[in-house]
Parts: structure tokens; sequence; C-alpha cells
């Protein structure tokens, strides 16, 4: 990094708290399309999309001309106080896009872990019941009901107890690193089979207000339920009562090449979570559902002074209308490049242990060890920063932080893609050549 960097690190070390991380140690000025410039103007191929915030890519024209129109009439009333048209169109449009062949409702917060919160409020509302049920590896937000249903110490828990009570926890459909050591197929989904005795042995099936899954957990490691997985998982709710809540906060808004990742599973959920790329970076989140469910809240049982803020809306609404069949085949396409390089890089790199994915959301999890499955963690911070010194810009994740996620924009451009794919592999080779 050069002298402008260290000024700003210095500054940000004296001004910042710790705990506030980062993964680089850049300073971005400017950003466009997949591509990244830094204040010392180095430009970064980005595979992080602002953690899966820019699908429809940076600095899109479309939503910023539709975000600089809503400043210039007002930025902001408070839709509980004086309401306006961009929240109601955007709510009208979710309720149309979103899975589900039922009447729905739309309500807007600033963020996704805000919508887990008020999602679990509206599901004790609706049932009368106190319980949820979560999983391991999941991740749904850092407030404190959100980090409760998060299934990850570090960093995300640790020191931060104690947390909210009645949440329990299942294993998740992680193949590669079973619960039960049992194999796909033939496990016939045990782990949902599973939940029967668990309503004995830890919460009674009477108390579970709601079920709060990932269709594909993102910071939990990109892993990829089987098909029939969230199917039986819906047979179990509706079997007890209980609702069945869908946290497409990182999967939504084309990433699986379906609007929502559940199109892909067929399933309806009771309550579904949309944010991150909803509003191509601006706060904004939203939970919609049945809408006698969303009902079950009296009147001002729902609110937040900035929720479904006008300018934010107004951005959500011109990513939506850029979200058409031919930008959700360009990210079936995108999973199709990508899932076929990391699947040629596990042929031949030990270090890769799995490739999996839906749609753009593809992962590699990196191993010591084919046989053992010893996490790779150390290496893949060392991957990580090697791709950066080489212009790319990657994420991690995953319980021991070993796996290698794509993110980037769904606009980016062959020529984009591929560079970045060949950095990686690139830099792949090397630390594969070093433990040699």
């Amino acid at each position: 990094m050069g002298e402008l960097h260290g000024e700003w690190l210095s500054l940000r070390r004296k001004h910042v708290p710790r705990g506030a991380f980062n993964i680089f140690p850049l300073f971005i000025q400017r950003a466009q399309g997949a591509l990244l410039v830094d204040v010392e103007g180095r430009t970064y191929i980005d595979f992080t999309g602002g953690i899966g915030s820019a699908n429809v890519g940076h600095g899109v024209s479309e939503v910023v001309s539709a975000v600089q129109e809503q400043a210039g009439k007002f930025l902001h009333a408070c839709f509980h106080v004086a309401m306006y048209e961009p929240y109601v169109e955007l709510a009208r449009r979710l309720n149309e896009i979103t899975p589900g062949d039922f009447s729905k409702k739309t309500f807007f917060v600033n963020s996704g872990a805000e919508a887990v919160e008020n999602a679990v409020k509206i599901a004790r509302a609706a049932t009368h019941r106190h319980a949820m049920i979560a999983f391991e590896n999941a991740f749904h937000g850092r407030t404190y009901m959100a980090l409760t249903l998060t299934g990850r110490t570090r960093p995300y828990k640790r020191g931060f107890g104690p947390f909210c009570p009645e949440v329990y926890r299942m294993p998740f459909a992680y193949c590669y690193r079973c619960a039960f050591d049992l194999e796909y197929p033939s496990c016939r989904i045990h782990c949902v089979e599973a939940l029967e005795d668990f309503f004995v042995a830890h919460v009674s099936a009477d108390d579970v207000a709601a079920l709060i899954v990932e269709p594909v957990q993102g910071e939990g490691g990109f892993v990829v339920p089987p098909k029939e997985y969230l199917l039986k998982l819906q047979e179990v709710c509706r079997r007890h009562g209980m609702l069945l809540i869908l946290d497409e906060i990182q999967t939504g808004m084309g990433r699986t090449g379906r609007l929502y990742a559940a199109e892909h599973f067929g399933i309806e959920p009771d309550l579904i979570l949309t944010g991150k790329a909803l509003a191509a970076g601006l706060p904004l989140a939203a939970v919609t559902g049945r809408a006698e469910v969303m009902d079950a809240p009296p009147s001002g049982g729902l609110g937040g002074t900035f929720g479904g803020n006008p300018v934010a809306c107004a951005a959500a609404l011109a990513v939506l209308d850029l979200l058409d069949e031919a930008f959700l085949e360009r990210a079936r396409r995108l999973g199709e490049i990508i899932r076929s390089r990391f699947e040629d890089f596990q042929k031949h790199y030990e270090m890769v242990g799995d490739v999996r994915g839906l749609g753009a959301m593809v992962g590699m999890e990196l191993v010591r060890d084919h046989d053992t499955k010893e996490p790779a963690g150390k290496e893949t911070v060392e991957l990580r920063r090697r791709c950066m010194e080489k212009g790319l810009l990657i994420l991690s994740c995953g319980a021991h932080n070993n796996v290698i996620r794509t993110l980037m924009p769904l606009t980016i451009t062959d020529d984009q893609l591929e560079e970045g794919l060949a950095l990686l592999e690139e830099a792949l080779w090397e630390i594969s050549e070093g433990r040699r």
C-alpha cells in the first residue's frame, strides 16, 4: 500500500473501533460495473459485490438516475408520519414476485438483521408461540435475536452473551460434512427426519412459532442442500402449524439465476426476507409474507424512523426493472462458467476439497487433505491476500473461513470474469506449490 493508504489507515485506527472489521486494507474512491478503484488509482476486479449487494453492478445509470430524481423531491418524511408512493409501489411489486400463490403484504426496514428481528416478532404474534428453530452455520445478522439465530461463535458471538431465550438449533444439510456421518441420497434426508426426535427431546413442536432457514447458507459456506431438503422442512412446518421463514437476504435478487432461490426448490415460505441487492447497496430490506400473518401485529407494532426510505425505495424499483429474464439467464451462465473452472481447480489442486453452488452463487472449500477434509483456513487467508495484490478482491466464508465464494456483480463482463478467474488460479497455484 502507498503513502495515501497509510495516512487513511492511521486515521482509521485512531477514530474507528477495531470491532468494525476490514477485510482489505483499502480505501475505495469510485466503482463502476464490476471494477473498484482505490484512492491511489489502482483498479481491482470485484468478486465481492459489497458482500452481495451489487448484483446489478456498481454505479448502474438507471439506479443512479432514480436516486437523483427522488433526492430532488425529498430525502425523508418517515412513512409512519406521511406516506409516499415509492414505498407502496415497491411493496406491491415484491408481493407479486415473491414465491407463493396467496395474498401477501410487505414491510420495509433498513437492514437484513432488522428484517430477521421483525420476522420473528410477526411469527410470534401470528402463532401465539414463542420458540424458534435455526440451523448450525446459519447467519442471520448481528442484532441480538438475529445474532442468537446465527450459528457461529467467532467472530460474531464470542463475548456478547447472554443471548435471547427459546432459540433451538439443528444441523443443516451440509452434505460435504454431514453431522450424522451419512451420505446423500442413501441418508434419505435424515437431517429433516431427526426433527421429530428433536421435538421430543428439546422443544415441543406446539411451542415453535417458526423455523428460519437460508435456502443456500451464505456466511456458513455457500452450502447448497439437496433439492428435496427444503420441501421436507416445509412439510414439517405445515404438519405442526409453525411458520417457515426463508432468509433470502443474500440469495435473492437474481444471485442464484432466479429472482429467489426458493424457486429452485419449489417451496412457498410463509415469510421471505429480502435485502442486500434489493436497493443496489442502499440500506433497505423487506419482510414479505402471507397477508394474514403480516397483519398479526397490531397497528404500531411494526415501525422504524428510516425503514422504507424513499430514496432507497426508488433505487429498489429501478433494480427490479433490471432483473428481467436476460439478466437471470446471465446469472445462470456465470454460474456455469465459474463452477466449471472451480471443478477444474479441484482436479488439479489438492487444496480444493469441494465445489458447490446454485446459479452464480458458487463456492469452493479449501482443505489440507482430501481424505481428512482438514480445513485450510490459513491458506484461504493467504489466497485472499495474494489475489488482492494481483488486483482481484475475493471473499471467504464458512465455519472455518475456508470457503472461497463468488459474489461479483452479475453484470461483470466475460473478459473481467476470465481475468479474475485467471488471477485466482495463479494465486492458488502459488500457494499449492509453496506447500510442497
